[in-house]
């Protein structure tokens, strides 16, 4: 038996007034998930556990088989771990987001999703002229990047708030606050001086795209407990592929094997087809598969309900369908968003997502599409999302 993963990042949401009180997974058109759902077996699942931030870190933790409340401490570290990054005792390391800012207001998160060969420039000069021994700045995939901080380990006890969560505010008033904020106030107010009129922003204004203006540091983590394998707990050889450090970085800390697949991205340019059958020709060689698709849920971010519509119909259409057609006696198919994203926050919430189980052994229950009123409707609750993951490979 080999078995396949797909984690639709954000795809769930709320119902949207303007769209006839629809959300976006029920305005898509997905035929095949629709089939799927109907041979197969549907539910709702809570992936983050009360009280814990709706990350997709946290979430997609659960969805891999492990139970945040032991091993999270926090995205940044994770990703920290998908660059190659070392974090010893006495160091914090934080989310270093390249965002826009015009008249006070968060104008971009992203910096209008700047493109890695510009961001790595501009972390490049932040590091020359803030950088030091005990502060380092290291480059990712476009916006994001990663600080790291030695001997300041009370700046993981700032309340910070992610940029992506205030659209259009004053972002005086969700600056860092509270004991170690300091440092981390200077930095971002620093930076704005060193982004200001470096090259690769001049060269943005020119073509009228959106400047990077500073930086913003949050998701403050420490050193995290080891991980126990996944070859281990579970007794499978397992894959992944992404387009964003975070499920890079599980992946390494899980032991499983990151797929480098050309084309796979973070948006809507990713090429979703090639992501899925790199995915499974890699089952050639390994038992599970895991398939990330993150442009759903930068659409939601964005506030862009075509987008996200748009991003989970590809999904379906070249993902989905090769997962139908490829040896369907022998794969068995777990299919869920991390977390929902709705268009109305722009942001996680921590509501339970719809999970569909397909392949030899899992019988059908009633629901006729892939939704999250059909997967409520059927009636089928996992409240321990780690959970999920035995019943893919037990069920």
């Amino acid at each position: 038996m080999k078995y396949c993963v797909l984690i639709i990042d954000g795809a769930s949401g709320w119902p949207l007034p303007e769209r006839e009180g629809k959300t976006c997974l029920e305005l898509a058109h997905t035929p095949n998930l629709e089939a799927m759902a109907q041979e197969g077996f549907l539910g709702l699942v809570r992936t983050v556990p009360p009280g814990m931030e709706p990350s997709s870190a946290c979430a997609c933790m659960s969805v891999l088989g492990y139970d945040p409340r032991v091993y999270y401490r926090g995205r940044s570290a994770i990703e920290a771990k998908s660059l190659g990054i070392p974090i010893d005792d006495g160091e914090a390391v934080f989310r270093c987001n390249l965002v826009a800012v015009r008249d006070g207001k968060m104008w971009s998160y992203s910096s209008g999703y700047i493109s890695t060969p510009e961001a790595g420039p501009l972390i490049s000069a932040l590091n020359e002229t803030l950088g030091s021994d005990k502060i380092h700045f290291y480059p990712g995939v476009s916006y994001r990047h990663i600080c790291k901080l030695k001997g300041r380990e009370d700046t993981l006890l700032a309340t910070c708030t992610p940029p992506h969560d205030i659209p259009d505010k004053p972002i005086e008033e969700f600056l860092p606050e509270g004991r170690g904020s300091d440092l981390l106030r200077d930095l971002m107010k620093r930076s704005e001086a060193v982004l200001r009129d470096h090259p690769v922003n001049i060269e943005r204004r020119s073509r009228g795209d959106i400047p990077a203006t500073m930086i913003w540091l949050f998701w403050g983590s420490g050193k995290i407990p080891d991980m126990p394998p996944f070859k281990q707990v579970y007794g499978l050889r397992a894959a992944v592929t992404s387009g964003v450090d975070l499920l890079r970085g599980l992946a390494r800390m899980v032991g499983m094997d990151r797929l480098d697949i050309p084309g796979v991205t973070d948006g809507l340019d990713n090429d979703y087809a090639a992501q899925a059958v790199g995915a499974l020709n890699a089952l050639e060689d390994h038992d599970l598969v895991v398939i990330h698709v993150e442009a759903p849920d930068e659409a939601a971010h964005a506030g862009a309900i075509d987008d996200k519509i748009e991003a989970i119909q590809r999904v379906d259409s070249e993902v989905v369908s090769r997962l139908r057609s490829w040896q369907s006696d022998s794969l068995r198919v777990l299919i869920m968003p991390d977390h929902p994203t709705p268009i109305q926050t722009q942001t996680h919430v921590a509501d339970p997502v719809p999970f569909m189980l397909w392949g030899p052994g899992f019988t059908a229950n009633g629901a006729k599409k892939f939704t999250e009123s059909e997967a409520k409707k059927v009636g089928f609750f996992i409240d321990n999302g780690y959970n999920i993951m035995n019943m893919l490979i037990g069920g």
